[in-house]
C-alpha cells in the first residue's frame, strides 16, 4: 500500500552516557510530543534506544513541510533539554514513506 506525499524523519542521536538514555527517556516523551503535536499534518513521533549510547526518533507527517518543522522543533528541544547528553548533531534522513503493510 502506498501512501502518497507522507513523510518521515529518521533522526539518530548519539549520547554521552549510555546508561542515562533510560532514566531521561521520559523527558523526552512527556516533553517533545506535545511541541510536535502542534505542527500541521503531524501523525505521530516515536523514540528508541538503539543500544549502545544510541536513541533513535521517527517522526511522521502528511507532507515535507511538516516534517521540516518538526526537524526544527527537535533541534531546539534537543538544545535546551538534552545538550548534556547529545554528543553533536544527529544524523538525519528525511523523504516520502513509500510503502507501508
Amino acid at each position: 500500500m502506498t501512501r502518497q506525499n507522507v513523510q518521515a524523519s529518521i533522526r539518530q542521536y548519539r549520547t554521552s552516557d549510555a546508561a542515562e538514555v533510560g532514566r531521561r527517556a521520559g523527558d523526552a516523551t512527556s516533553g517533545f510530543p506535545p511541541i510536535a503535536r502542534q505542527i500541521k499534518g503531524f501523525q505521530a513521533w516515536y523514540l528508541i534506544d538503539s543500544g549502545n549510547g544510541t536513541l533513535t526518533t521517527i517522526t511522521i507527517c502528511d507532507d515535507e513541510s511538516g516534517i521540516e518543522e518538526s526537524v526544527d522543533k527537535a533541534r531546539e528541544w534537543v538544545g535546551e533539554n538534552a545538550a548534556d547528553l547529545v554528543e553533536g548533531s544527529p544524523t538525519v534522513t528525511n523523504g516520502p514513506i513509500e510503502a507501508q503493510s
